[in-house]
């Protein structure tokens, strides 16, 4: 009899926990991936020779070795796959549903794009199809 009461407060909880976890999710609206640059046609991408640069001209300031804005640091490759204090941010292999992407490329919630509208200049459409191609090629 214990061990059945037992296992009903565990299948409660879960249960409980699950449905939290989808009202928190239903929360953020789709977000409309159509609308996102298309990713480059160059090949071989890598962080080091051809994302860095970029996120050091544009993200570093809030994401980097100083500042961590979210717990997200996206001055080496190992920070950037780990994530941000929300999760993974880069998903290898799909741009189109890595939440970095949709950041910068300003798709989804205002509150999240990237950089926010009064601290800099949007990532131009090339840069963001240079990250997508990079992510689509396995983010190395």
């Amino acid at each position: 009899m214990l061990i059945k009461f037992v296992t009903l407060k565990v299948c409660i909880a879960a249960t409980l926990t699950i449905s939290m976890l989808g009202a928190v999710a239903a929360d953020k609206k789709p977000v409309d991936v159509s609308k996102l640059p298309p990713p480059s046609d160059a090949k071989d991408l890598t962080y080091d020779k051809d994302i860095k640069p970029i996120f050091e001209k544009s993200c570093f300031k809030c994401h980097g070795s100083e500042k961590q804005k979210a717990k997200l640091r996206v001055d080496s490759l190992q920070a950037a796959l780990k994530g941000s204090e929300n999760g993974k941010v880069v998903e290898p292999g799909n741009s189109a549903k890595s939440v970095l992407v949709h950041n910068i490329s300003r798709i989804g919630d205002e509150d999240d794009w990237m950089p926010p509208t009064d601290k800099g200049e949007p990532l131009t459409k090339a840069q963001v199809g240079l990250i997508r191609a990079w992510i689509d090629q396995g983010a190395k």
